[in-house]
């Protein structure tokens, strides 16, 4: 991979408030999402202060795209380009469900699971494997400077498949909102925005 990588995951959204599953269903972002990717937007303009020929990644679905739209008034230059293999997970029937929901229509199905692996269990869902093929090829195909507007169980995938972690360890990585992933060298350092811009 020959790039240098700004990863962001979308700001809350009305389903996250509500502990709600998205998957690849859509919710808006709230006014604190909003707050969140504007918050990124300013942090993303002074890191990226004097580039040229950067891109921005974005997942095609809507509170990546919302996200985006929020911190390209910051960093207008940055050229959009939509990529699917940053999406978010598919859970399959799963999507847009809580977790009392997947218990109440599939007994059992949840069992011996834990709050990292259970993604994975819907009969009709994306496995980890596809997920995380798609997210390395993508790795391996990007250039130059990227801002990569993506999700939360994806953004760990990536940040996994980037630093070569067990899918234990990948699964348990932190997914703040208020977070920029700086991919580059081998090495990943986190970059937090703040609200006393």
């Amino acid at each position: 991979m020959d790039a240098e990588i700004y990863l962001v995951r979308h700001g809350e959204t009305e389903w996250n408030a509500q502990g709600r599953f998205q998957g690849c269903l859509d919710s808006p972002l709230t006014p604190n999402g909003r707050e969140q990717a504007r918050q990124i937007g300013m942090l993303l303009a002074r890191v990226l202060e004097g580039y040229r020929g950067v891109t921005m990644h974005v997942s095609p679905l809507g509170r990546a795209c919302e996200t985006a739209e929020i911190i390209r008034k910051y960093v207008p230059d940055a050229a959009p380009i939509g990529e699917p293999r940053i999406r978010e997970v598919s859970i399959g029937s799963w999507d847009g469900l809580t977790h009392e929901d997947i218990d109440g229509g599939w007994p059992g199905m949840l069992h011996g699971s834990d709050r990292f692996n259970w993604y994975f269990r819907a009969p009709d869902g994306e496995t980890y494997d596809q997920a995380v093929n798609r997210v390395v090829t993508w790795l391996a195909e990007a250039q130059g400077t990227v801002v990569a507007v993506s999700h939360g169980l994806t953004g760990r995938l990536i940040r996994g498949a980037y630093l070569g972690l067990p899918r234990r360890e990948a699964l348990s990585l932190p997914v703040p909102q208020d977070i920029v992933w700086r991919l580059a060298d081998s090495r990943i350092e986190a970059l937090r925005a703040t609200t006393d811009d």
